[in-house]
């Protein structure tokens, strides 16, 4: 068992963590931050995508260990209240959402995208969300999602 100290989505929080415990378990079984979800166990889905100190990750490869001192956000970051991100909005707006599995993952890497390039081209947004896999919707309403975020925080997307 090792001790760990965090932030996650503006929070402190100290645990003890096995050396072999993986973050996602951690979020989701000990701080009940379930929107990641494990869809592979293999970083492959991205259906477990928070950010970490301002990257997107996969949370089912890492370990808690390594996220000692980090800054965790995650889907119920967010929206406050009944209020959702634009980012959010804007993915029910383009349809972007079916089963909703992947949805957190992909919210997730889109807000880091937006966070390092608030104006992305098409090809911007593909490798920023590569890494997430989804089987209902097509990317066709995400990419136009992740436009319509980009618009909302001021990036001009013609």
């Amino acid at each position: 068992m090792k001790t760990i100290n965090f932030t996650v989505n503006g929070r402190n929080y100290k645990l003890d963590v096995k050396d072999n415990e993986i973050l996602l378990d951690v979020l989701r079984e000990k701080l009940h931050f379930t929107g990641a979800k494990e869809g592979c166990g293999e970083g492959e889905c991205g259906a477990c995508t928070v950010i970490m100190d301002g990257k997107a990750v996969t949370s089912c490869i890492i370990l808690a260990v390594e996220a000692d001192g980090s800054d965790i956000e995650t889907i119920e970051g967010q929206s406050v209240g009944e209020e959702i991100s634009d980012i959010q909005e804007a993915f029910i707006e383009e349809n972007a959402i079916q089963c909703g599995f992947c949805t957190p993952g992909m919210v997730m890497s889109t807000k880091a995208l937006l966070d390092r390039n608030p104006d992305p081209s098409d090809e911007d947004i593909d490798i920023a969300l590569s890494g997430n896999i989804c089987r209902c919707t097509g990317y066709y309403s995400i990419r136009n999602a992740v436009k319509r975020a980009a618009e909302k925080k001021g990036g001009s997307q013609s």
